[in-house]
């Protein structure tokens, strides 16, 4: 069974494994190579050959039970928001959650992120379902933390928002004004030829599905402009 590293941040390591046929589905083991603490490997089975698995890893600088109880809360909370949004909007299907250890598995969503491609497909249409997709988040209380093309997959013509590790659940104005703050900035570093347009069709989506998107943008007018003073001073 093929197991690659594809991400490794200052939290999680980031696992694509590649499951054996056998029947109509695909088997995965889950070994003390990929996560240290396992005592015996897990073995499970999935319909699709690919899988994502994250695994918050112990950091040996904080307490024990700190350490443990954090990875078990932010593990948990990730995959409670993936659950509560999954018929809602396009996100990774949850496989398997084991919170004591800080594993959680996922579908994996085969496709481009919107990072690498989104001049050269139709970004006005795009950004307008990012926009719906943002707005449905919203209005169910969840803020994505780290809301970047690069977390948003274009396949099969449907857009996926993924990595859910910095969200959590909000009714705050400014935490949903923040998630806009980091999509414009990401669309102004990276797209910046269409960033405008870009931008403007996720706001004409963003309107559609979160009835409170006047107070958002005002909110990220403010944020926007305590930015600008910042810089100046």
């Amino acid at each position: 069974m093929e197991c690659n590293l594809i991400g490794h941040g200052a939290e999680a390591k980031i696992y694509l494994i590649y499951g054996e046929k056998q029947n109509d589905n695909f088997k995965f083991r889950m070994t003390k190579e990929v996560v240290e603490e396992l005592n015996k490997d897990i073995v499970f089975d999935y319909a699709k050959e690919r899988i994502v698995l994250k695994y918050r890893y112990r950091k040996n600088y904080r307490h024990e039970i700190i350490d443990k109880n954090f990875r078990k809360y932010r593990t948990r909370r990730e995959s409670r928001i993936l659950s509560r949004l999954s018929n809602k909007i396009n996100v990774p299907q949850v496989i398997l959650v084991l919170e004591e250890i800080g594993v959680l598995v996922m579908e994996y969503i085969e496709g481009s992120k919107l990072s690498d491609i989104l001049e050269k497909v139709e970004y006005i249409k795009i950004m307008e379902e990012v926009g719906r997709i943002v707005g449905m988040m919203h209005s169910i209380g969840i803020a994505h933390g780290d809301l970047t093309t690069s977390n948003l997959i274009l396949s099969n013509n449907k857009v996926y928002l993924i990595d859910f590790g910095l969200s959590f659940f909000t009714r705050r104005i400014e935490d949903f004004a923040v998630d806009l703050h980091l999509l414009r900035e990401a669309l102004e570093s990276k797209h910046w030829k269409i960033y405008q347009e870009a931008f403007s069709n996720f706001l004409t989506g963003y309107k559609k599905t979160f009835n409170r998107f006047k107070v958002v943008i005002k909110r990220l007018e403010n944020i926007e402009k305590r930015g600008r003073y910042k810089n100046v001073s």
